[in-house]
């Protein structure tokens, strides 16, 4: 989708006005779905609400929250006032959230009630001016239904977004801090619209895509993967707030997009291996086993650039109607057009496994620094253990002097 000015925000407002009684963003249960043109109005609202905090094109604004409709909501509301949201790990220690804040100079956090007491424990300059609280009242802390409606009817929204510009810093990713202190990593509009942009060839995505968010939004993956393809492409995004539930939701959203680490792709792969062995009827279990035996070997073969020998494919096309296809749709899997696995390496043969079960796993590798992907496996030429060819257009890499 050709986008008149290579912002996010551009790409929104593109995107909600294209698309306005779709459905945007939702929750498993439904109790939370809001259409492009709800989300788009309730953005202005935030816009509104910042700018009368004092929030103003450059600044900070920090978010603390579980995998929810609302972080969409508040962190392109962010963006359209020319501010630069940043997400903190759930995870993170006392410390930990004190040097974030710190580094990052922010005076608004948009959390929830179960994260506010020990952000304001963290706050410990006292920089932090507003606590915004999505899910309810809090001691110092104002709602989101309070910011929403807070907004200066003066305020202009559209000259806010408009003057946003491409070298406008996107958001910060900080660091693990392996090397030390966390450090904030910082993507602009352009460098996130080049990433799309590289990645187009490989999976183009559309309003009619769906995909499930539950990593977490402070990592990069998961802020291109389910943030900004949604704001760019309009795919439907379905939010997680447990990642333990993610297994359990994929029937329900049958997402035509899906990313994962390697852990979940390892436990998608031991749960259909113990409900094989639980399979009282012998017979079908020696099938189911075949079926997949079969997969593989097709992988592996591909994998090697070999061809299929004549019998193997009527094999496999046996085994895919017989098995295969039920599998991937008891998994929720049966309409993924690409899959991608990252942040680690894959054990080759759990990637074989999915491969064989039909689902297009693609190995990926890439930074935080790097704005997401910078090498992959296309989908026409998988290579099980490798992490593929350069990006089209995105990224140079060459080799050290020791190889």
């Amino acid at each position: 989708m050709a986008i008149d000015n290579r912002t996010l925000c551009a790409a929104f407002q593109q995107t909600a006005s294209g698309h306005p009684d779709a459905v945007a963003l939702r929750t498993p249960d439904d109790s939370v779905a809001l259409t492009w043109g709800e989300y788009a109005a309730r953005v202005r609202n935030v816009a509104s609400g910042l700018a009368a905090l004092g929030v103003t094109r450059g600044d900070t604004v920090a978010l603390m929250l579980t995998n929810r409709p609302e972080f969409h909501v508040v962190d392109t509301g962010a963006l359209h006032v020319g501010a630069t949201p940043f997400s903190i790990y759930n995870t993170l220690a006392s410390d930990q959230i004190t040097h974030v804040l710190g580094n990052a100079g922010n005076k608004v956090v948009i959390t929830e009630l179960q994260f506010l007491e020990k952000l304001q424990a963290a706050d410990t300059q006292g920089q932090v001016e507003h606590f915004v609280c999505v899910d309810g009242p809090a001691q110092g802390a104002i709602t989101l239904a309070e910011l929403e409606a807070a907004g200066d009817p003066a305020y202009d929204f559209d000259a806010g977004w408009k003057a946003v510009e491409p070298g406008d810093v996107l958001t910060l990713i900080y660091t693990s801090g392996t090397t030390g202190p966390s450090k904030g990593v910082e993507l602009t509009h352009a460098n996130l619209m080049a990433e799309m942009d590289a990645l187009d060839g490989y999976f183009p995505l559309t309003h009619e895509d769906k995909l499930v968010s539950y990593l977490p939004d402070a990592h990069i993956a998961n802020r291109w993967g389910a943030h900004y393809n949604n704001l760019r492409y309009g795919i439907q995004v379905t939010t997680v707030a447990d990642p333990k539930q993610l297994i359990a939701t994929l029937p329900d959203v049958r997402p035509t997009f899906f990313g994962a680490v390697p852990a979940v792709w390892y436990k998608v792969k031991a749960g259909i291996e113990a409900a094989l062995a639980a399979e009282p009827d012998e017979k079908k279990r020696k099938i189911a086993q075949w079926a997949i035996a079969t997969g593989t070997k097709v992988a592996w073969l591909k994998s090697d650039n070999k061809p299929v020998p004549i019998l193997l494919r009527l094999q496999h096309a046996l085994a895919d109607r017989l098995v295969l296809s039920k599998l991937r749709e008891r998994m929720g899997l049966d309409r993924v057009r690409v899959a991608a696995t990252g942040a680690s390496a894959i054990a080759p043969d759990a990637l074989a496994f999915m491969l064989a079960l039909g689902v297009p796993v693609l190995e990926v590798w890439g930074m935080s620094e790097t704005s997401a992907v910078v090498t992959m496996n296309p989908p026409d030429g998988i290579r099980i253990g490798t992490v593929g060819k350069v990006v089209p257009g995105g990224s140079e890499i060459s080799l050290a002097a020791d190889g």
